[in-house]
């Protein structure tokens, strides 16, 4: 007995001789290239977005640069602390002097212009995600805020004391890096005779000026030069200047 078989195949006819085969792009297919050109383009415009400013409110402007720098500033906070000897050196010693410091303790955050970083005894070290100019510039200011912390847990530093708050930032500003001669020279200072003192005195002075309970920068330079000599001699937990 001969099987019949139906007049219509399920099979696709034979093209006719010298036709074009008809190809078909399958629509998940095109659908998932189109989502990843639409995402490519819109990081593109992001970008350009962001350079030029164009397309952007002043609030949107605003807000993705406070999102680049802080991704900026986390980066490289998890970068310095793996590799950084002297913020592994730091934080090996706060572990030592019984106030250990954490990660989640390095808080990235805008600031204003005329700020770097800061410590609090009762929130820790903030990183001003926008007052960097460099990753190296980040390293000596968690550097310099852990000597604050180093300074607080071991010498029970009264931050209201001026005395004692000069003699925190003497050491912080010369012990961190803050006062390297490449920095000096990115500042405009040039001398060339104890430029890392003078550095110091300076950037301390600064410091303790903005303390709430100074009231001028006679009074600043006045309990920096009370202390200079003995904290600035004092590289604890330091060998020698870092």
């Amino acid at each position: 007995m001969v099987a019949s078989h139906s007049s219509e195949s399920s099979l696709p006819s034979e093209a006719p001789s010298g036709a074009q085969p008809t190809v078909r792009v399958s629509e998940a297919g095109s659908s998932e290239k189109e989502k990843k050109e639409n995402k490519a383009f819109e990081r593109w415009r992001k970008t350009l977005s962001l350079i030029t400013g164009v397309g952007l409110s002043t609030e949107e402007f605003q807000a993705e640069i406070e999102k680049a720098d802080r991704k900026t500033c986390e980066l490289y906070k998890e970068q310095l602390i793996k590799t950084s000897p002297g913020v592994r050196f730091m934080m090996n010693n706060l572990v030592k002097a019984g106030c250990p410091l954490t990660k989640n303790m390095l808080d990235c955050g805008p600031c204003d212009s005329t700020k770097s970083g800061g410590f609090s005894p009762d929130h820790g070290i903030l990183l001003c995600q926008n007052g960097f100019f460099s990753k190296k510039h980040q390293e000596h200011t968690m550097i310099h805020e852990m000597i604050h912390m180093y300074d607080h847990c071991v010498f029970n530093v009264e931050w209201d004391n001026l005395r004692h708050h000069a003699c925190s930032e003497v050491r912080a500003a010369a012990l961190s890096g803050d006062c390297n001669w490449s920095r000096e020279v990115r500042r405009g200072f040039y001398t060339f005779t104890k430029q890392h003192q003078e550095c110091v005195k300076r950037r301390a002075t600064l410091s303790v000026q903005a303390n709430p309970k100074c009231t001028s920068r006679a009074a600043a330079e006045k309990a920096v030069n009370a202390v200079f000599e003995s904290c600035y001699n004092d590289t604890r937990p330091f060998d020698e200047f870092y």
